[in-house]
């Protein structure tokens, strides 16, 4: 491995890092501001990357999503992953701002990723292509704002889809309860137990070029026209 492919590995960790702790952050803190404190108590809104790691989420997954694919030929995998998710008391939310506190909640977490993926697509357009004259600073600099712009549409994008446990789904059951779809709401709280299922059939069919690989490939086209 040489020192441009350690780089790449580097920055697509922090990169990685940097997207979901901030998602799982913003999370408790839009909650904390609806007076739900479970979160700050718990020490969950701190920047301290230990108190987010999730061994599969934060470790196995992206390990195995960045790198398996390589050992089959591919040019390099997707980064994905995420934090062990903050607690969040949904009652106390709901009590203090009704349903709408709650979807606020639920999508906090999307917008920091999209927010940041914007700022940083910005400036990528209006950074030079690294050359050979370059330090490996200015290189690992370009790189890491690049995969900041990956991570974080991937992120975003994933979260939004409906699949139980995710931020998506989150968001449309509290929707439906705010608009009275009590019966749906349930089927999607009932459904929640296979939302890694649903993750991994996704992933593992031709559905992800469609349903992920599309919408990430249309947002990154679009921030970086």
């Amino acid at each position: 491995m040489d020192s441009i492919e350690i780089l790449t590995v580097v920055a697509a960790i922090l990169a990685l890092l940097v997207a979901i702790i901030g998602h799982e952050i913003m999370h408790g803190y839009v909650a904390l501001k609806y007076g739900d404190t479970t979160a700050k108590d718990a020490g969950r809104l701190s920047i301290n990357p230990l108190v987010h790691i999730d061994p599969i989420g934060t470790i196995l997954v992206p390990v195995v999503m960045y790198f398996v694919p390589m050992l089959f030929g591919a040019d390099n995998g997707i980064l994905f992953g995420w934090a062990k998710p903050v607690p969040i008391n949904t009652n106390t939310v709901i009590n203090r701002g009704g349903y709408n506190a709650a979807i606020h909640v639920s999508l906090a977490g999307i917008i920091y990723n999209f927010t940041l993926a914007v700022i940083f697509a910005i400036i990528l357009t209006n950074m030079s292509q690294p050359t050979t004259d370059d330090s490996l600073l200015y290189v690992f600099a370009f790189l890491l704002v690049m995969k900041l712009v990956l991570v974080n549409v991937v992120l975003g994008v994933f979260n939004l889809l409906p699949i139980p446990q995710f931020d998506g789904a989150h968001t449309l059951m509290y929707l439906s309860l705010k608009m009275g779809f009590k019966e749906f709401a349930l089927w999607m709280q009932k459904m929640e137990p296979y939302g890694m299922i649903i993750v991994v059939i996704l992933l593992i069919t031709p559905l992800s070029q469609y349903i992920l690989f599309a919408p990430v490939q249309f947002v990154l086209e679009m921030l970086l026209s």
